[in-house]
């Protein structure tokens, strides 16, 4: 199907001996926002981590119509897939402006860079007040910014992003959760996004799956997820009004 960007069959991922994942299916389309749900320990940041190379994996993982399950994380990244990792994983010794280079190190479109740093650092204008400042003495909420920024640097065509409200207070979850409206809308990248809050997810998202112990077990629009009353009992806080 054209408009699917990333296409998985039968992904088995694991750690040593222990196997998280049983082989799951689940597509992201090439625009719009697939969240991926499911309770701690489900298998949700091992998904992120087997679709990048990060950890041991089997099964098809296609994107944009070029297999990339045996391809090493680096020549994944250049194909245009950019992975926010939990903790954020920013380098704290480096300067919020130098993390945004090294996110555009591999692009050679100067102007291209230039006028990245001026659309993020509009997104992101507390980034553009702390652009000389050292990373590690940002605040949680600024780093989770800047490790989103720094993803989109590389101008991906599929943006991996796992718990980024995780560890923030809620107004400032507001205001990456708009600025994720705003990328979604206006840069037309897809997301694939990982998210303890059930409920911020599915304002986001258009499709959503459920992971529940390594296997998905629910899928459809993120309309009809919100609906489901497993879900709304399980992920929503009670029952559907």
């Amino acid at each position: 199907m054209s408009d699917v960007l990333l296409d998985v069959r039968g992904l088995e991922a694991g750690y040593g001996n222990s196997r998280v994942l049983f082989g799951i299916d689940l597509e992201v389309p090439a625009a719009g926002v697939t969240a991926l749900l499911g309770a701690n320990g489900a298998g949700k940041t091992t998904t992120l981590r087997a679709l990048c190379g990060l950890v041991r994996r089997h099964g098809r993982v296609t994107f944009a119509g070029k297999r990339i399950d045996t391809l090493a994380t680096e020549n994944i990244v250049r194909l245009g897939v950019a992975h926010v990792p939990d903790g954020r994983g920013t380098f704290a010794g480096l300067s919020t402006e130098e993390n945004l280079h090294m996110g555009a190190c591999t692009r050679t479109d100067k102007a291209g860079v230039r006028e990245d740093f001026e659309r993020l650092y509009e997104y992101f204008p507390r980034l553009k007040e702390r652009r000389h400042q050292q990373a590690g003495t940002l605040s949680g909420g600024e780093q989770q910014m800047l490790a989103i920024a720094r993803a989109l640097m590389l101008r991906p065509r599929l943006l991996l992003m796992d718990e980024p409200s995780f560890g923030l207070a809620p107004n400032v979850v507001q205001d990456i959760f708009r600025i994720m409206r705003r990328v979604r809308d206006e840069q037309r990248v897809a997301i694939l996004l990982v998210e303890q809050n059930a409920g911020l997810a599915l304002d986001l998202a258009d499709t959503a799956y459920l992971l529940e112990t390594g296997r998905i077990v629910l899928h459809g629009p993120a309309a009809a997820v919100r609906n489901n009353e497993a879900v709304h009992a399980a992920y929503l806080g009670g029952d559907i009004a």
